[in-house]
């Protein structure tokens, strides 16, 4: 009977252990097991971009295991494109799930730009070629709607009440959840001419 008791005493924590370090709940993972997943970089697929520190790790793990398909779409896509010679338009990568569009302009100065949110779409965006700044902020810190929000092209304009500013380039990508207020596009010193890609993850 003892031996019954340890047995199943030893089964329960094997089985416990391996219940709280499986993918199925990353919702309950502590901060480091998140940091160690993210830092390994497996999620990209082989895409060498560094991901930018502003990127909500937590917000992350829990989206790409809810939707681990449509990320790992969205990292081939950025993988295995000529990013410098596709067209300047919209690329159906899976239905409304997830597509990209490319573009290019000159960077604004920054009283020319406001921020925006999305609440059905995830942003991933790359600068391509040239460099930018961006505006990043908690959309918990909203002071006013300047525009409101749109349900067609998913998107509202905004003011907050503080911001962080960070510069995108070539080297690294950043994501924006529905939870980040965002301004893109804004110049880094000079206005000059920036080439982008953006790709919109459907939250479910």
């Amino acid at each position: 009977m003892k031996k019954l008791i340890v047995i199943i005493m030893i089964l329960t924590g094997f089985l416990s252990f391996f219940g709280c370090n499986s993918p199925s709940d990353p919702a309950k993972w502590n901060s480091n097991k998140i940091n160690d997943w993210f830092e390994k970089g497996e999620w990209l697929n082989g895409w060498n971009v560094t991901p930018d520190t502003s990127i909500n790790r937590r917000e992350f793990v829990i989206s790409y295991f809810n939707n681990t398909e449509r990320w790992d779409k969205a990292f081939a896509f950025l993988k295995n494109s000529d990013l410098a010679k596709l067209e300047l338009k919209k690329y159906v990568i899976d239905g409304d799930n997830l597509f990209a569009t490319v573009s290019e302009y000159i960077t604004k100065n920054d009283e020319e730009a406001s921020f925006e949110a999305h609440h059905k779409y995830i942003d991933i965006q790359y600068v391509i070629t040239g460099a930018e700044n961006m505006g990043i902020a908690p959309v918990s810190l909203k002071q006013e709607i300047l525009v409101p929000y749109d349900e067609t092209n998913d998107i509202e304009f905004l003011t907050v009440a503080k911001e962080n500013i960070i510069k995108a380039t070539a080297d690294n990508f950043v994501i924006f959840f529905p939870s980040d207020a965002h301004k893109p596009c804004l110049k880094v010193g000079e206005n000059s001419q920036v080439r982008k890609i953006v790709l919109k993850v459907k939250v479910d």
